[in-house]
């Protein structure tokens, strides 16, 4: 991920904070961390500018687990003992995947820039594989297990909106004007325009969650809020105003009509745009963008410098990016057949994404790919 703020808040009297490699690891849930380990995860992170994403706070794996979904963390130390890596996880029987899977947009083990983590280390105790899909690039040792990369936009918004502008491209700036045009016009027709940037409203996320599950069902995608757990995780990391970390609940209504609303996540100044939403009903506004617009002119007053899109090839977030990183897929294994069988299935699905028959073929890949 890009830089948006220099390494700060690690103690380098700790000796904490420098390239290491991992010797010994040990796992346990999360809740079992003693607090000097997690105020150790608070210093490799402040120290790696690669890790200001809220995905790698030791807050969404907290929510996360409180929710009822086991996180379980492996720790690694340096041969004197000293800590030195977090890898926050959820385990499969043998098969272990990031914490918060599957809407963890990054994802990597919490270490000092250049420290060194054997991926086959983690590979103890029964686990036979660590499949990953949204690694930032960045774990040199991970390379061998990289099958593909795919693109993560953002919006540097550092400025606000006219900083924003200077660096959109033509097609994010003609989308902004739109926007700006189409606030007006909702509110010749439907009442006064309102923008609410962060607000806790039990009710109105689960509205957001209602028009998630309808857009799912709509396009055929996997329901992911089927399970109540993750329903309880938005309401959890809602409720958590943590001055470095938490939910962001934004909202944009024409009178008494809600148009748009996005839940994400937030960490120092990095917001995750996680769940966006707007009622189909007013799809002729393009409220999303009016959402987005919204939130680019609010962030110099929330302290947001960047939001992250996440991964996607959305034409949204093509044309609104001003930047991209790439995020890795792949999985960590020793066994070669298993590494056979997932590039047949990628091979299979990249086939039927760019076949003629490709929407419908949807249903077929997503089995496959379950």
């Amino acid at each position: 991920m890009p830089a948006s703020k220099a390494p700060g808040g690690g103690n380098e009297a700790t000796g904490l904070t420098g390239p290491a490699t991992i010797h010994t690891v040990r796992t346990v849930a999360f809740d079992a961390l003693t607090e000097q380990e997690v105020d150790t995860w608070h210093l490799l992170r402040a120290a790696n500018p690669l890790l200001d994403s809220p995905y790698f706070h030791p807050g969404f794996a907290a929510a996360v687990h409180a929710g009822g979904r086991e996180v379980r963390v492996t720790v690694g130390r340096d041969r004197e003992g000293g800590i030195r890596a977090f890898l926050p996880h959820h385990r499969e029987r043998s098969l272990i995947r990031p914490a918060g899977w599957p809407a963890a947009d990054f994802q990597g083990p919490v270490m000092a820039p250049g420290s060194c983590l054997p991926p086959l280390s983690l590979l103890s105790d029964g686990v036979r594989a660590l499949e990953f899909d949204h690694l930032i690039e960045g774990y040199a040792d991970f390379e061998p297990w990289v099958e593909s990369r795919r693109p993560s936009p953002f919006l540097d918004v550092s400025g606000g909106l006219e900083g924003y502008l200077g660096r959109a491209s033509r097609s994010g700036k003609d989308n902004m004007g739109q926007a700006r045009r189409r606030a007006a016009k909702a509110e010749r027709d439907h009442g006064a325009v309102r923008f609410a940037a962060d607000t806790v409203d039990q009710e109105l996320l689960d509205r957001v969650v209602e028009l998630k599950r309808a857009q799912y069902a709509a396009t055929g995608a996997r329901d992911y809020f089927a399970e109540p757990d993750r329903r309880d995780l938005m309401a959890r990391l809602l409720r958590t105003r943590d001055s470095s970390f938490g939910g962001v609940l934004s909202t944009l209504h024409a009178g008494p009509h809600l148009l748009a609303a996005h839940f994400g996540i937030r960490s120092g100044n990095v917001l995750h745009w996680w769940f966006p939403v707007y009622d189909p009903a007013f799809g002729n506004l393009a409220p999303g963008w009016m959402l987005l617009r919204e939130l680019v002119v609010a962030s110099p007053a929330l302290g947001i410098t960047r939001i992250d899109l996440g991964r996607g090839d959305d034409e949204y977030k093509r044309r609104a990016k001003t930047g991209e990183t790439l995020v890795c897929q792949g999985i960590v294994t020793r066994s070669s057949a298993r590494q056979a069988v997932r590039r047949v299935r990628d091979s299979a699905v990249r086939a039927a994404k760019s076949s003629a028959l490709g929407p419908g073929l949807r249903k077929i890949v997503r089995g496959f790919r379950r």
